[in-house]
């Protein structure tokens, strides 16, 4: 049986801010538009952890069971270590969705807006799908796509809409650079995973584009949102602050781009993260007192 310390780790907490950052990008939006509803901030902050632990948990059991993830450099994976049986990881995803479900409901309530279930419904299937069923389109090379849509436009929206009741073009044009980040920590995790992935029948985007090409599409997902931020000056003019995040792209687009392979992506991981984060609270905070 898979110990406390197993299970959070099987959760990949370094992919955390993919939830986090969307949603306070999100509510940067609301507070400069004066229209910041805490409860309901907090709420979508729930669904998107609920949402992005429930597919790191999917992930590990479908991957798991295929056996995709029997010679793995990355972290520890529930089903492919052996830790958890399969039918115990498989709940922990489906709970993570029922909870992503239930709070998201109580979202659509408050706002009357009931087209959100169809986001909402369009999500938890992205997340299922992503290496579950019989066609998992993460295995066809449509994962960062599906990761810029769901960890970047639909949550930076959401999260000002179910606020301010109305859309908003700073959020839609801020959830492009949060989108490419959210990309980021998928291309370097499948570049790290690209040999083992080749053999599996895995055909991830990395798998297609081969690893140099990877390297500059990763180099890429980092440096387009640093240029994207100073672009949105005009439409608000504090946005620019996210650029001071600049130097924590440094280390990891150095080794990424050196050749970087096994654990050292795992600290380019990491170093995304961090990155991912100081951006996000700074373009949130230009937001904020922008519009």
């Amino acid at each position: 049986m898979a110990t406390p310390g197993q299970w959070i780790a099987g959760a990949r907490p370094r992919t955390l801010p993919n939830a986090i950052v969307p949603v306070m990008v999100g509510t940067g939006v609301a507070v400069g538009e004066g229209a910041p509803v805490w409860w309901r901030a907090v709420l979508a902050l729930l669904v998107a952890l609920s949402l992005q632990i429930g597919v790191n948990y999917s992930n590990d059991y479908s991957d798991g069971v295929r056996g995709t993830d029997d010679e793995r450099v990355g972290p520890m994976r529930l089903v492919g270590s052996r830790a958890a049986p399969p039918r115990q990881v498989l709940a922990a995803a489906l709970g993570c969705f029922a909870v992503a479900a239930v709070l998201g409901l109580v979202l659509v309530v408050a706002t009357r807006a009931w087209w959100v279930l169809l986001v909402g419904a369009a999500a938890i299937a992205a997340a299922w799908f992503y290496t579950g069923g019989k066609r998992p389109y993460g295995y066809r090379g449509l994962g960062e796509l599906a990761v810029f849509v769901f960890f970047g436009v639909v949550p930076v929206v959401g999260t000002a809409y179910v606020q301010t009741e109305h859309l908003t073009w700073p959020a839609l044009f801020a959830s492009i650079p949060v989108g490419l980040l959210s990309c980021s920590m998928l291309v370097v995790n499948n570049l790290r995973d690209v040999g083992t992935d080749e053999l599996a029948g895995k055909r991830t985007l990395a798998v297609a584009l081969g690893a140099r090409r990877t390297r500059l599409l990763y180099a890429a997902c980092l440096l387009v949102p640093l240029a994207a931020a100073l672009a949105m000056i005009p439409l608000a003019p504090l946005a620019g602050v996210a650029v001071l995040a600049a130097p924590l792209a440094v280390g990891p687009v150095r080794s990424v781009l050196g050749g970087a392979v096994g654990p050292a992506l795992i600290a380019a991981l990491q170093q995304t993260g961090k990155l991912q984060m100081a951006y996000g609270v700074l373009l949130a905070a230009g937001l904020a007192l922008s519009l």
